[in-house]
């Protein structure tokens, strides 16, 4: 799996190593940390791994699901949910997490 870092794709980990409905946590170059996930169909997201209200590096162990067909990720702590797709934050318009497009090498 790969992430467009900027104008280059950053490898992150092999697809096989993560489990659909699970996320999991890496560390970017830059030292930022980045939460990817597998949803159960087997699509890739990648968002910031830091949750906006805690200020803790989280969201990797957040809980996957939809809310009008849109998937989303709770957070662990304090159950905020982050729309995969857009970062959004579907409790409070105000706030949102980075979101990253991601690609699959096959």
């Amino acid at each position: 799996m790969e992430l467009l870092l900027g104008e280059e794709w950053f490898t992150v980990c092999e697809v096989s190593a993560l489990t659909p409905g699970r996320g999991v946590a890496a560390l970017l170059p830059d030292g930022r940390q980045v939460a990817v996930f597998l949803d159960r169909s087997g699509r890739p997201y990648a968002i910031g791994n830091r949750d906006p209200y805690s200020g803790a590096q989280v969201l990797s162990r957040g809980l996957l699901g939809t809310h009008d067909g849109r998937p989303f990720v709770a957070s662990p702590l304090l159950k905020q949910r982050f729309d995969l797709t857009t970062g959004r934050c579907l409790d409070d318009d105000g706030v949102a997490v980075l979101t990253y497009e991601v690609r699959v090498r096959v």
